[in-house]
């Protein structure tokens, strides 16, 4: 079992960044990836990022790509997401989430084993 909390989900105005932060518990291996993914009201849980637990192979949606930054500190065992320019169009409940499957499946919110409460992150314009 993996326990994961997120946090540092706030309101930020159009333009502004906000950085979350994914504290992870339980069996954490070098075997997890580690993936963000929103959902905003009426739409589909989506991909934002992944990386490997380890910090590698980092990952992104088109829709953030150049504008997200996710990476790993595994002494804090915590995954972070930078999120910088962001739109009113990011605004979504954040999750983080884990799975042990490989890169080709991290696209897919299925193939996540374990996931957190969720942060809310709301972008005023």
């Amino acid at each position: 079992q993996v326990q994961l909390v997120e946090s540092g989900g706030g309101l930020v105005q159009a333009g502004g960044s906000l950085r979350l932060s994914c504290s992870a518990s339980g069996r954490t291996s070098a075997r997890l990836a580690v993936g963000w993914l929103r959902q905003a009201p009426g739409r589909e849980r989506e991909f934002v990022a992944a990386i490997t637990w380890s910090g590698g192979y980092p990952a992104y949606a088109d829709s953030v790509k150049g504008r997200f930054t996710v990476s790993t500190v595994n002494a804090k065992n915590t995954v972070y997401l930078q999120m910088n320019s962001l739109k009113p169009e990011d605004t979504a409940v954040y999750y983080c989430a884990a799975s042990l499957a490989s890169s080709i499946s991290w696209q897919t919110a299925g193939r996540y084993d374990y996931w957190g409460q969720g942060t809310q992150v709301t972008v005023s314009s």
